[in-house]
């Protein structure tokens, strides 16, 4: 029973730091925070749309927070580091704050949710789910959904890939709650096939052979050629040197006939 009591009170402590930091950090576009603890200490992941924000003139905000989550929260040693949300209309957080906000400006809550839905799907998800509750148009609290593209409920794509968040803002009327679902683009279905390409079929495949052969019988004539060409080369060089050899014999057999005839003389 220890050992669920751990548990317990751990996931507790993670869902108290992700709601005080997503209070600490809504100017900044809280984006979530992945926690995990190591021998050094906890290492604390926290994904923003801007950075320079959490991390603060000189590091100041940083050392801050770090200071408040071991003070507050009782989290050994952390070690924060920040990340940029590439894409911010893939993160649940992004987009539940982005419809709080609107909210609150006095947009209505239709317009809101159609809003984000088309965000999201623009942005490539596979399906994505808005829920907006309280008191929307009555005194009676009621909630109304707007749902797009495929998205499991349950399941194991459902337990790896959803992505989901809550955010709850506070009016005239009450107070209002966004939840919001979305399946992301790389999200694998064990009920979706991939089928291979085919393979060429036998015509294209001897026309492959041919085209393979005919390259082969090319390269060796070249090669062909090219070796008659040095073997020309080499008899030309042959008879050049038999004909000068020949030249300066017939020379000097003329000078020695020469000489014969001047002793003579």
């Amino acid at each position: 029973m220890a050992i669920v009591k751990h548990f317990v009170s751990e996931s507790i402590k993670r869902t108290e730091i992700d709601e005080f930091l997503q209070n600490r950090l809504e100017r900044a576009g809280y984006g979530g925070v992945s926690i995990s603890k190591t021998p050094l200490g906890t290492h604390i992941v926290i994904y923003a749309m801007r950075p320079g924000l959490v991390i603060g003139r000189g590091g100041e905000t940083i050392r801050e927070l770090a200071s408040l989550l071991e003070e507050k929260f009782q989290v050994p040693n952390p070690q924060i580091s920040v990340s940029e949300i590439e894409i911010p209309e893939l993160n649940a957080y992004v987009v539940a704050s982005k419809i709080a906000s609107a909210l609150q400006r006095g947009i209505h809550f239709r317009r809101a949710g159609f809003w984000a839905l088309n965000q999201v799907m623009e942005a490539g998800a596979l399906g994505a789910e808005v829920i907006i509750s309280g008191k929307l148009r009555t005194e009676r609290a009621r909630f109304e959904k707007f749902k797009a593209g495929y998205l499991p409920k349950c399941g194991a794509p459902a337990l790896k890939y959803l992505r989901k968040a809550e955010v709850h803002v506070q009016l005239k009327p009450g107070m209002f709650g966004v939840k919001v679902r979305l399946m992301p683009p790389d999200a694998k279905f064990p009920d979706r096939i991939q089928i291979l390409a085919a393979p060429p079929p036998a015509e294209e495949a001897l026309q492959e052979e041919k085209v393979e052969e005919t390259s082969v019988t090319e390269e060796k004539a070249e090669e062909a050629t090219a070796e008659e060409a040095e073997g020309a080369a080499e008899e030309t060089a042959e008879e050049a040197k038999e004909t000068a050899v020949e030249e300066a014999g017939e020379e000097e057999t003329e000078e020695a006939g020469e000489e014969g005839k001047e002793a003579s003389e």
